[in-house]
């Protein structure tokens, strides 16, 4: 395998490259984020964190349908509106409870095919789509969803305290399929039991709870890498992993598989000692979890391969998100 495709392959892959104006967009607002004094976490995050008393938190997040995705099959993009909030916010240790939308359509048949993916996504994730805005004389088609979750201080995964020695741990269901119209996604969950599904959103409250992690995000756009990467630079830190460790079922290739939105996937970070502990929950839930590597000082992301060694990201150079 050459390293170096695989990775310029990932650096220009257009999940990474589309979170470039995070920074610059956050930066407008970053005098009013916290503006009611009670933010415990805002920009970065799957999720931002509000602490509405009595060590409780309103978990917050939302997610844009990519384009290519609603091309390419209207009711996946409704379905998958519903995973990917429901995965951020268990990402933060949160259990997610009630989601809204809004929809721009032009065509009608696209939004019966969006609402019955989003109908089947809150059935089989247990998480009800309690109301939302139609734009119905759009000239294109949209769709956004936010959710809300909650949490406990004691129980909050964030992925700014990642600690130099931390091991780092991907952990995906191998159990899956590709989309047939969109092979980046990764597609766990439509075949499987309801129970087994809403067991691997649970399962992330229980690490929460046990503080098994000090930090952690739910594999997306970016992929497997590419989300590590949001992490790192969230906590300031480095990481190197072996290429061979990463979780990967063997019908896919290394270079889609690490460019692929799994319908469950998460990046962890823990000390030595919590880590069999962590693997131990996720795989009773049937999440493949490995340590591939290890948090550094050096703030880059590198990358080996038996003799090959390559930087994929490095902070001074080529941010994500900045």
């Amino acid at each position: 395998m050459d390293l170096d495709h695989l990775v310029n392959s990932i650096i220009n892959y257009e999940g990474v490259t589309r979170k470039k104006p995070i920074k610059e967009l956050t930066t407008i607002l970053h005098d009013v984020y916290n503006v009611a004094g009670n933010t415990l976490l805002g920009f970065g995050d799957d999720a931002s964190a509000i602490d509405i008393g009595n060590e409780n938190l309103l978990l917050l997040a939302a997610d844009g349908m990519w384009g290519k995705l609603m091309a390419a099959d209207p009711y996946w993009a409704g379905y998958c509106s519903v995973l990917v909030n429901v995965n951020d916010i268990a990402a933060m240790g949160g259990k997610p409870v009630g989601m809204v939308n809004i929809l721009s359509i032009a065509n009608k048949d696209t939004c019966n095919e969006i609402m019955r993916g989003i109908k089947d996504g809150a059935e089989k994730f247990g998480v009800p789509m309690v109301g939302g805005h139609v734009h119905p004389d759009t000239p294109y088609d949209a769709l956004d969803v936010s959710i809300a979750g909650i949490t406990t201080r004691d129980a909050l995964i964030n992925s700014f305290d990642a600690q130099v020695g931390d091991k780092v741990i991907v952990a995906i269901d191998l159990d899956g399929k590709q989309h047939p119209k969109f092979t980046l996604n990764w597609d766990t969950t439509t075949h499987k039991d309801k129970k087994l599904v809403q067991s691997q959103i649970e399962v992330m409250h229980k690490i929460a709870l046990e503080n098994l992690v000090t930090s952690g995000k739910d594999i997306s756009n970016p992929g497997i890498l590419g989300t590590l990467g949001m992490l790192l630079e969230s906590s300031q830190k480095g990481a190197r992993v072996e290429l061979e460790k990463i979780p990967r079922n063997p019908s896919v290739n290394w270079e889609e598989w690490l460019k692929s939105y799994p319908g469950s996937g998460f990046v962890l970070t823990a000390p030595d000692s919590r880590v069999n502990r962590c693997i131990e929950l996720l795989e009773e839930v049937n999440i493949t979890a490995k340590v591939v590597g290890d948090i550094i000082k050096d703030k880059k992301l590198i990358l080996t391969y038996k003799n090959q060694e390559k930087i994929v990201f490095d902070q001074d150079k080529n941010l994500i998100m900045g």
